[in-house]
């Protein structure tokens, strides 16, 4: 009976500040079920020693960490799970359910630091001019324009899989060059976009969205979708579709993602002397620590440049 009690208490808390993520955070759906499942985890793990989630200590979020360690789970997905634990107990202590937060001394994975994988920029040139050719040619089809389009603003804009599949018609505006965007938390921003991507988008949408549009339309009770992006049946492309779409074309040995070209996007940046806080504003960081990964990658660039340009910079042979 008092183990039953453990576990409905927990889950209602867990429900409680779901809600709480949902309604006053504004966090999507997908956002929220993540945070549910690491939750419902971490109740697991708590209620196998008799206790409550409100009742955690710092040796319970521990010992939880270093179960996920031994089971083989990276290093990155236990940092996410830690910082959903911290919001957690966050959220607890402003409730006033807790005096203390047991996550307050717990160590981050050292890995956490370390910089999401990314391709080379002859890698993406590559993929970009592979698809490029295919679009740019007489007789490509609606699907050829898309993916090519797709590929471009993944990779000018940083988007998120997710921004790329709720990008609507009217949020693109290619005769300023930009698009807008709508992140985690339904924040907006504003992406520029390039050049390559800004002729993209338009040869998709004048010569391959509309007849997209008409197959969808040709689907009994379909109505007219004003997403961006479409199927071949017209409707809206989903993030598995556009995950598969990627490792498809992309023609390298390391399956490339979305999740990858966004980080592309951003290393390539700092390695030509973008500064963080651009980047930041630029992959719609809530926090500039998320951006701080890429702090490696702005020192390399500066070695490179102090090499090259400081009168000591570089090892001088001294003649014999």
């Amino acid at each position: 009976m008092h183990e039953t009690g453990q576990v409905g208490g927990n889950a209602r808390t867990v429900r409680e500040f779901v809600a709480y993520l949902r309604v006053e955070k504004g966090l999507r759906p997908a956002s929220c079920e993540a945070y549910q499942r690491d939750l419902e985890q971490f109740a697991e793990h708590v209620e196998g020693h008799n206790g409550l989630l409100i009742g955690a200590t710092q040796s319970d979020v521990s010992g939880f960490m270093e179960g996920l360690r031994g089971h083989g789970v990276e290093s990155r997905s236990i940092a996410r799970k830690l910082s959903c634990l911290r919001g957690f107990y966050r959220w607890l202590l402003m409730d006033k359910r807790i005096t203390h937060d047991p996550t307050v001394n717990v160590e981050t994975p050292a890995s956490w630091k370390v910089l999401p994988k990314s391709l080379a920029e002859g890698e993406v040139a590559e993929m970009l001019e592979r698809t490029g050719v295919v679009a740019r040619s007489a007789d490509a089809d609606g699907l050829a324009l898309r993916d090519h389009a797709i590929l471009e603003l993944l990779y000018a804009g940083g988007l998120r899989v997710g921004e790329i599949c709720s990008l609507r018609v009217e949020d693109v505006h290619l005769d300023q060059g930009r698009a807008q965007v709508r992140g985690k938390g339904d924040k907006e921003r504003i992406v520029p976009l390039g050049r390559s991507a800004v002729e993209a988008m338009e040869r998709y949408l004048t010569l391959g969205r509309p007849g997209l549009v008409k197959s969808g339309l040709q689907q009994a009770h379909h109505s007219l979708q004003r997403a961006l992006f479409l199927s071949v049946r017209g409707k809206a492309l989903t993030r598995q579709w556009v995950w598969e779409m990627v490792r498809s074309v992309s023609g390298t040995g390391s399956k490339a993602s979305p999740h990858m070209l966004r980080h592309s996007c951003a290393t390539h940046m700092v390695e030509h002397g973008a500064d963080l806080r651009s980047v930041q504003t630029l992959l719609g960081h809530a926090d500039i620590a998320t951006t701080q990964v890429y702090t490696h990658v702005a020192l390399g660039h500066l070695k490179k440049v102090h090499r090259e340009h400081h009168p000591r910079g570089r090892r001088r042979v001294v003649a014999s």
